[in-house]
């Protein structure tokens, strides 16, 4: 993706429209809000958008691929999402994961919606645990 692809004036605000509405106690993943934008967003774009989000996003509620907090380097303390997560009743297990079938939260869109199936790939393909 084009770095002024990135600029373009809305181009934030859709990622971040997303995030306003997951619920309290449930979650999103980076690929999983990517896969709803379509094309000209990736995990990794979702990921420099949520780290420059606007106060009062709940940008502790994305995750990554495998139930885990991505923000370890970037937020101190360096369990502070997960804490927030469990705040709202999110269980992590020992490996700082959360089962993410049990957690996610899919909205209902019309225009385009990912299949469970697709939510879970990446972790199943490296054969680890969720």
């Amino acid at each position: 993706m084009s770095p002024a692809k990135r600029d373009e004036p809305g181009y934030r605000e859709r990622v971040y429209k997303i995030v306003r509405k997951i619920p309290k106690g449930r979650v999103m993943t980076y690929g999983q809000i990517a896969e709803i934008l379509g094309e000209g967003y990736t995990p990794r774009t979702v990921g420099f958008c949520m780290h420059s989000s606007p106060d009062g996003l709940p940008w502790h509620r994305v995750l990554n691929a495998q139930g885990a907090t991505s923000t370890g380097r970037v937020v101190l303390p360096h369990d502070k999402q997960q804490r927030m997560l469990e705040m709202e009743g999110v269980e992590f297990n020992k490996s700082g994961r959360c089962a993410l079938e049990t957690y996610v939260w899919i909205p209902e869109i019309h225009e385009k919606r990912p299949s469970r199936s697709t939510l879970y790939k990446r972790a199943s393909r490296r054969g680890g645990k969720r």
